[in-house]
């Protein structure tokens, strides 16, 4: 009997073994972001377990990796029961409480799942730390006081020190991130995230020379680690847009990184989004809208392809594809819409309402479209940055009262990379939309009123730009305004001087300065003869041959 009770013991030891190595083997496969290949693997564990809580725990938190809520809380919900470490499913339901903003759930739930801690117990507080910073609006601080926790029990364990760099990293705190990430991996040499992660840093830091040797380093270890090749693949991304000369030779060494680490991870439909997130940085559309096809073929449910195909077929010019994905998109029950979303769609919508020639829009088809960027910037004010090349593209077209509507959004957004060019576009995009009038059509005094401000803006944003004052007071001109535009004339006039002989000289500059006199001229030849024919004189100066200003003289004397 003794000798039954011993052997029997001894197996459910073995057993107990095989059940912690296969959750191990799971963990590497998700560090790997080999997400599928370690769903396999839980979903089997806990076949033949269902009392493994940390099972149903992991798996749980792989689908809110992938961004299926719906599936993990399923698993989170069931691991609950399970009687080997059931609560840790806490956690994970408090992560998604913190998703939907519901921080009161959140640290109850994580309080249930750590208040039968034993005193030397440390894992709970690594798993909490990482929902606060998986979060959608991630607590790096609050991440960072929990682990701290952690740190009193078992300081040297790498996991842990790997939470710490994460939240530090996440933090903006570079040189701790730095100490705990050199921290796990001298704990454990096979964790090679942490050594990856130090590259990271460096990338953060644009020393991407240093970066790619880091990462290198990491592949010398195991050439099979995928991530680093995404990272490397992340990295010259950012050399290609911090060198546009050599843009594209980059980008094709970041695609045929991105390509290695998807070959060395999965390929399923969450990889091939990850994939398809990564086209559009590189703003590969063609490559994109094949892509978004492929996956259609693979998953015709999964509304976000729809986001990919709807984005890439309005870049490569495919409207009526690009109107039916974005808006099959979002509407779709359940999604998120972002601005970028909204954005794209209005200006599809514009794109499709465009004469071939490109000379005209359906008013009906821009006013549609305007209601969809509209509703983009007022979910993100900083879309208007990619609305300012579009505005560039109507005004060369000559289509000033639609580019004026465009350049509307970036002029009143001071926090916007363009605000200065849209301004200066808005300003000019009014003017030339009066001064084409049709002959006895009224001027837009409103309009104009707002061009006017617009160049009040660009002088404080750059009091350098003279053009301003000049267009200032042909704006002011048209509104009828004669002491405004005068004053305007008079101010460019200065600061021109101001600048001194040799700008003066030239022919350019010349010829502003002489509309500058002759119109403070005009409007003085009723109020004030001889100040007019000192302004005309002027210009007689500058160009003798000026026949206005001669003819001007001879009828005001």
């Amino acid at each position: 009997m003794n000798k039954f009770t011993t052997f029997s013991v001894a197996i459910l030891a073995s057993t107990f073994t095989i059940q912690a190595q296969d959750i191990n083997q799971a963990k590497k496969a998700i560090d790997a972001e080999q997400f599928e290949t370690a769903k396999t693997m839980l979903k089997s564990i806990i076949k033949d377990k269902p009392s493994n809580g940390a099972a149903f725990f992991t798996l749980g938190n792989v689908y809110l990796t992938q961004n299926v809520q719906d599936s993990a809380k399923i698993y989170f919900d069931r691991g609950l029961t399970a009687s080997d470490e059931g609560k840790l499913n806490y956690i994970g339901l408090g992560q998604m409480d913190l998703d939907k903003s519901d921080l009161t759930s959140a640290q109850s739930k994580f309080a249930m799942a750590t208040k039968d801690m034993r005193k030397k117990d440390f894992q709970e507080y690594i798993y909490v730390a990482r929902a606060y910073m998986n979060a959608d609006k991630p607590d790096y601080k609050t991440a960072i006081t929990t682990l701290n926790k952690g740190v009193a029990y078992n300081a040297q364990d790498a996991q842990l020190q790997l939470a710490l760099g994460d939240a530090y990293y996440g933090d903006s705190k570079q040189n701790e991130a730095y100490v705990a990430y050199r921290n796990a991996f001298q704990a454990d040499n096979s964790l090679l995230r942490a050594k990856m992660q130090l590259g990271v840093l460096l990338k953060g830091a644009k020393s991407y020379d240093e970066a790619l040797k880091a990462y290198n380093e990491v592949i010398a270890l195991n050439p099979n680690y995928g991530p680093v090749y995404r990272e490397l693949a992340e990295t010259y991304y950012k050399i290609a847009r911090n060198k546009p000369s050599q843009a594209a030779a980059n980008y094709k060494i970041a695609m045929g990184h991105y390509d290695k680490y998807m070959s060395l991870t999965d390929y399923s439909i969450h990889s091939r989004m990850r994939r398809a997130d990564f086209l559009i940085l590189i703003e590969d559309y063609v490559a994109l809208e094949a892509e978004a096809n492929k996956m259609i073929e693979l998953d015709k449910v999964n509304p976000r392809i729809y986001r990919y195909l709807g984005y890439a077929a309005y870049k490569n010019g495919n409207v009526d594809v690009a109107i039916k994905s974005l808006e099959n998109f979002i509407t779709a029950p359940g999604n998120k819409a972002i601005a970028l979303d909204y954005l794209y769609l209005g200006l599809t919508k514009i794109k499709k309402g465009t004469s071939a020639d490109e000379l005209t829009i359906e008013p009906a088809a821009f006013e549609a479209g305007m209601v969809d960027i509209k509703k983009s910037i007022e979910m993100e004010p900083l879309a208007v940055q990619e609305l300012s090349e579009v505005g560039k593209k109507l005004f060369g077209q000559k289509l000033y009262s639609e580019a004026a509507a465009i350049f509307e959004f970036g002029a009143n957004t001071a926090e916007s990379t363009s605000y200065l060019d849209d301004n200066v576009y808005y300003g000019l995009a009014i003017y030339y939309a009066n001064i084409n009038k049709a002959k006895g059509v009224q001027v837009d005094a409103v309009a104009l009123q707002k061009a006017d401000a617009a160049f009040d803006k660009v002088l404080v944003a750059s009091p350098t730009y003279l053009e301003a004052y000049l267009y200032k007071a042909r704006t002011n001109r048209l509104l009828e305004k004669d002491d405004l535009m005068v004053k305007n004339y008079e101010d460019y006039v200065a600061k021109t001087t101001e600048l001194g002989a040799e700008e003066l000289a030239k022919p350019a500059i010349k010829t502003k300065i002489v509309e500058c006199y002759n119109n403070m001229a005009a409007s003085f030849a009723n109020t004030d003869k001889p100040k007019a024919i000192e302004y005309f004189k002027k210009t007689l100066a500058l160009d003798p041959e000026n026949s206005y200003a001669a003819e001007s003289i001879k009828i005001l004397k």
